[in-house]
């Protein structure tokens, strides 16, 4: 019996987070994908959603005026959505126009609530306080209610990366079979995360023709930075690249180096699927896992990594694509025996 919209909707609704519904979300986009006829997919209306138009709207400024990548133009607008659901329900027959500071206030104190990070509480006031913006720039309210959203405390460089221990990772990686395409597939993508330290995103943006075997490199494609990249190509990774592609590799019409082999077979279409990989991997390798556990877990460990060597800080910067060395500089706090060398001696002498 096919699925309809309304019964999709009404499920959702029953997870009290955001997170566990995040997660509901991706798995039903799954099954829409493998068994598109199970599912009945209704044509969204301005009398079902009235806001409609102007999330459009919204996310055609972001695109346009603000130039917004799309994996930042939808958390953007996802972080619009929310306000908006938060003011149709909280003042249910007032229009926007009429939008007040107090009323602006009151929708960031609760998505504060709501946040349980530093992070997340500053991307929150950050999607607030651009939706504002719209809302003044497109002419739908008399001021600029974006000067009023309060700035979260962050402090930068105010935290340790989670990381692994390099001997946890390599253990991971050999424990990892050669005996069915998975498990090759599987190595070859922790080997490249591991010894190149690239993004999620950027492994999945890989093509066959960015591996130049006689240079040993890969071409990295629309990195973070917008900045396009070459990272080296380890001999050991170099072979688990050509063990999957002559062995293990899906025989499909795909440029994308990496594939599912959950049908449909083709490249990964978001971030969780790889993130599962990574930990599926980890934990069969005895890998105590915590909350982040993920792409970014295995090049923060290379990183930390680098800097316990005493590889110089740009050199580490360049291979992880960042602009900024001050950003690199976040992995000098975990090299304790390089900073106890530095340290200056106690005033006045030993106590």
């Amino acid at each position: 019996m096919p699925i309809h919209q309304d019964v999709v909707d009404s499920y959702l609704r029953t997870f009290p987070a955001d997170t566990p519904r995040i997660g509901a979300v991706s798995a039903l986009g799954h099954a829409r994908r493998v068994a598109p006829e199970r599912f009945i997919i209704a044509v969204p209306s301005e009398e079902d959603d009235p806001d409609a138009p102007l999330l459009a709207s919204f996310s055609d400024y972001l695109h346009r005026v603000r130039g917004l990548e799309p994996n930042t133009r939808e958390g953007v607008l996802l972080g619009g959505r929310r306000f908006l659901d938060w003011f149709r329900h909280d003042h249910p027959d007032q229009d926007l126009e009429a939008l007040t500071a107090e009323q602006v206030l009151a929708a960031v104190e609760h998505r504060l609530s709501l946040s349980a990070t530093s992070g997340s509480r500053t991307a929150a006031t950050s999607h607030i306080r651009t939706f504002l913006r719209f809302l003044y720039w497109a002419g739908r309210h008399h001021q600029d209610l974006a000067r009023i959203v309060p700035r979260t405390p962050s402090w930068r460089l105010a935290h340790l990366p989670p990381r692994l221990a390099w001997d946890d990772v390599r253990h991971a990686i050999d424990a990892i079979g050669a005996t069915t395409p998975v498990d090759i597939r599987d190595r070859a993508v922790l080997l490249l995360l591991a010894t190149t330290g690239i993004r999620n995103g950027e492994l999945r943006a890989i093509r066959l023709r960015d591996i130049d075997w006689h240079t040993g490199e890969v071409f990295v494609r629309r990195t973070k930075g917008k900045r396009d990249r070459m990272v080296p190509l380890l001999e050991e990774t170099g072979a688990a690249l050509a063990d999957y592609i002559l062995r293990a590799r899906p025989k499909v019409d795909s440029p994308y180096l990496f594939l599912s082999f959950t049908p449909p077979m083709g490249p990964f279409k978001c971030a969780a699927p790889v993130s599962r990989i990574v930990r599926k991997r980890l934990r069969h390798g005895g890998v105590e896992l915590g909350r982040v556990a993920g792409a970014h877990l295995l090049r923060h460990s290379l990183a930390t990594q680098l800097v316990g060597q005493r590889r110089p800080i740009n050199e580490v910067a360049d291979l992880l694509g960042h602009r900024s060395i001050n950003t690199t500089a976040l992995y000098v706090k975990v090299a304790a025996s390089q900073l106890a060398e530095v340290a200056l001696p106690f005033p006045g002498g030993a106590a």
